[in-house]
């Protein structure tokens, strides 16, 4: 998976959370040498387990709906106090005030670049149009290329034909054909003037 594509999905799961009125919205990118298991995490705050809960589903509904993905693991949604998502690429916290003040993700991770939600948005919204750009760029070469190579064989086709023509006109050239007409001509005089040799006559016996 891309990290285009991973951001969509981290993007979409943070809207989510804004629908169902999560508290206090994080968005860690983590440092590789630091956390090889996973590339984003996700925090937010509920005011109850129930909250949690709902946040939880959301999420969950909106990855199967427009990623057609669902999280490799969920753990603690009965308790609703920390509700861990887990889709791979990113994970997916959901806590109580309490338990978040207690536990301090984000302290944690030191090396972790924080990004706001409409800080990401922003970033995938250059990395699409960039994109097409690059898609548009391709297109465009790929329908040069077939008018070329029409332009290149409808070339090819009338230097063939004008080689065509130009056999045929020697063939039937004028001169050529007078000269042709005129040799023969002087052959049959030279035929005709020439005497004709007759056998000598024999001398009778006396």
């Amino acid at each position: 998976m891309t990290k285009t594509e991973i951001r969509r999905m981290v993007a979409a799961a943070a809207a989510a959370c804004e629908e169902k009125k999560a508290e206090q919205i994080r968005i860690l990118e983590l440092d590789p040498a630091d956390s090889g298991f996973t590339d984003y995490f996700l925090i937010c705050s509920g005011t109850n387990d129930r909250q949690n809960q709902a946040i939880s589903t959301a999420i969950e509904e909106r990855m199967e709906r427009d990623f057609n993905t669902r999280p490799n693991s969920i753990e603690g949604y009965r308790e609703g106090e920390w509700i861990l998502l887990d889709y791979v690429d990113f994970v997916v916290h959901i806590f109580s005030e309490e338990k978040r003040d207690f536990y301090n993700i984000e302290r944690l991770r030191k090396t972790a670049t924080t990004l706001d939600l409409e800080q990401l948005k922003a970033s995938l919204t250059k990395r699409v149009a960039a994109v097409r750009k690059k898609q548009a760029a391709k297109k465009a070469v790929a329908k040069k290329a077939p008018a070329k190579q029409v332009v290149a064989k409808k070339a090819v086709k009338k230097a063939a034909a004008k080689k065509v023509t130009a056999k045929k006109a020697s063939k039937k050239s004028p001169v050529k054909s007078a000269k042709g007409k005129a040799t023969k001509a002087a052959v049959k005089i030279v035929s005709k003037s020439k005497p004709r040799k007759t056998a000598p006559k024999r001398k009778k016996p006396l």
